[in-house]
């Protein structure tokens, strides 16, 4: 009777956790994979997808993934991110999200690694700080810092610009160099899809440690168009 008791409870309180939660898939088209500054798919279109599930609490999990082209001499072909956090407010305004996410290739694992971070968010602004102690798999640790600017317009447009700063060991080892990235654009809202336009630069030049030839990891500045979707679609 107790067992019966406990499964009761149990499935009670997976009812009222699916009843005050969230189920969301972002798609994304692009016609560049931009990471921190650096391209990922070697400047070609990639297609990106995400599976999102968030309570009322704040808490989420997810996973995101797309396709990425490191080179020839390179297996892997695409990228599956895990994560998951908690977010928050405050009544003035102030959010917060804490959380950790796995990137992982599952084509070569020896390139997988975690990172934990935090953002904060108030208004139009927003800033994060991202750790891994294993950055890339390399066993040295990495940080990047970055701010951002959001400013809503009239009829559906909206003004954006951001700037990080990847910094730490991994940086910092063999021909690598701290690195400031920024990019500046311009959104638009039609309907249930959001398209960008960006100029994304950084501070790396050919023969820094994120130069490779054939645009692969190219950090060179360039235009960055992205078109996404996010189901269920909201009513009008």
């Amino acid at each position: 009777m107790r067992k019966v008791r406990i499964l009761a409870a149990l499935g009670l309180l997976a009812a009222a956790t699916a009843a005050n939660a969230e189920i969301s898939s972002t798609w994304t088209l692009t016609n560049d994979y931009d990471f921190r500054g650096i391209t990922q798919s070697a400047k070609d279109p990639a297609v990106q997808a995400s599976l999102d599930f968030a309570t009322e609490s704040g808490w989420y999990i997810g996973a995101w993934a797309s396709n990425v082209d490191f080179g020839p001499d390179s297996d892997i072909n695409y990228e599956l991110d895990l994560y998951t956090g908690f977010s928050g407010g405050s009544e003035d305004g102030l959010g917060w999200d804490v959380g950790l996410v796995y990137y992982s290739y599952p084509d070569d694992s020896d390139a997988n690694y975690p990172e934990i971070y935090g953002k904060l968010n108030y208004g139009v602004f927003s800033g994060a700080l991202f750790y891994s102690n294993d950055y890339v798999n390399s066993s040295e640790s990495a940080e990047y810092i970055s701010g951002d600017v959001n400013v809503p317009l009239q009829s559906n447009f909206s003004i954006t610009a951001h700037a990080g700063y990847s910094f730490g060991a991994f940086w910092d080892q063999g021909e690598g160099s701290d690195y400031l990235d920024w990019s500046v654009g311009v959104g638009y809202t039609a309907g249930n899809f959001e398209l960008a336009l960006k100029w994304v630069d950084t501070t790396l030049e050919e023969g820094d440690f994120a130069f490779v030839k054939d645009d692969v990891f190219n950090s060179e500045g360039r235009v960055v168009f992205s078109i996404a979707t996010t189901f269920p679609w909201k009513k009008e």
